[in-house]
């Protein structure tokens, strides 16, 4: 192949090159691995991630369970002037099916309730996971 130019930027002259570079001297050779090739990968006729971990989520319904009751319970104490956060958050969800095909306002108690509710449950689910998994790997045995 020969060496051609291109003329560049105020009548520079360049030399043309690939445009992607493997190497830093002419000449170099770098085989490139396609990642889109499944040899070697598939198992049991699933194709698996060697460096990721398959069960990263480490599902346990134990944790869905008890983190759902665990915030259902004292989220149902009537600490907000006689009422309590789920009693509030299911009313507000009658209310606003009360006039269904138009949304909820935006100044509207729902969305407080919607986002406080989900918020603590998240909360509740996540240190759930956390403390129960934490319990089973043995991480809290010093």
């Amino acid at each position: 192949m020969a060496a051609s130019t291109v003329s560049g930027l105020a009548g520079a002259t360049l030399s043309r090159r690939p445009a992607f570079s493997t190497g830093f001297t002419t000449g170099a050779r770098v085989s490139a691995r396609n990642p889109l090739m499944t040899r070697n990968l598939e198992r049991n006729g699933r194709i698996t991630c060697m460096t990721f971990p398959r069960d990263w989520l480490r599902r346990d319904l134990n944790v869905i369970g008890f983190g759902l009751i665990g915030w259902i319970a004292p989220s149902s104490v009537p600490a907000i002037n006689g009422n309590s956060l789920t009693g509030l958050f299911f009313s507000s969800i009658g209310q606003e099916l009360s006039h269904f095909p138009s949304p909820p306002a935006l100044d509207s108690p729902f969305w407080l309730w919607l986002v406080t509710w989900h918020l603590g449950l998240f909360l509740a689910l996540t240190f759930g996971q956390i403390g129960f998994k934490g319990r089973t790997e043995g991480y809290f045995d010093k």
